[in-house]
């Protein structure tokens, strides 16, 4: 019988190269690369959040914006929505009005789950709430953050979120807008996705990062 290989220590390399890092140098870290690849952010609170929001959708000239069906923060946007913007709930199968979707609404917003301070990036599990078009179609994508939801790496938010223990079929990691460059290095936002993210960082009790 051949000699069984002993496994990696996963936790001890990364128990070993991780950063004494607290909650604002991880904000810090996250929007430093996020920024980098012209990530837009708002610092809110979870009394402002969805206000800033609507501040932010008037400035860019939107008409809608497209949200999670019985979502606790769509119905928080719900409340406050104006007049100037349409709200579009997806609460209906995508072969019913795919034309809408795809030529008809400007923007959209989902919660993440997280964030990856060492690789800029946000994660997103998709629901039947919030599936994954929304993170896909709209010209303009807002992602609604808790800033204590941000780990240091990637290894971090598996082990403290218990993925071993069950994952949606898709999950994503978000870093930046979508883009991409021809053979001449000539960069284009919004080739394969949204062209403009927007980050709502929302900070517990006020606390700014």
């Amino acid at each position: 019988m051949a000699e069984q290989q002993a496994m990696p220590d996963v936790a001890g390399w990364f128990g070993a190269h991780r950063r004494s890092e607290d909650r604002v140098q991880r904000c810090a870290r996250l929007r430093a690369a996020l920024e980098a690849v012209h990530t837009e952010i708002h610092d809110v609170t979870h009394d402002n959040w969805s206000s800033v929001l609507l501040q932010v959708a008037v400035g860019k000239g939107l008409r809608q914006i497209l949200i999670g069906a019985g979502t606790p923060h769509g119905a928080q946007l719900q409340a406050c929505q104006t007049k100037a913007l349409q709200l579009i709930p997806y609460e209906q199968p995508i072969d019913t009005w795919q034309d809408l979707l795809f030529d008809g609404v400007d923007a959209s917003l989902t919660l993440a789950r997280g964030a990856v301070a060492e690789t800029g990036s946000l994660i997103l599990w998709p629901t039947p709430s919030e599936p994954r078009l929304m993170s896909l179609v709209p010209s303009i994508h807002f992602v609604l953050l808790d800033e204590d939801t941000i780990h240091e790496d990637f290894y971090a938010a598996m082990t403290a979120e218990s993925w071993s223990e069950g994952m949606p079929t898709n999950a994503l990691l978000i870093c930046g807008p979508s883009k991409t460059a021809d053979i001449q290095q000539t960069l284009a936002y919004g080739a394969h996705g949204p062209k403009e993210l927007v980050v709502l960082l929302r900070h517990a009790d006020g606390r700014q990062a």
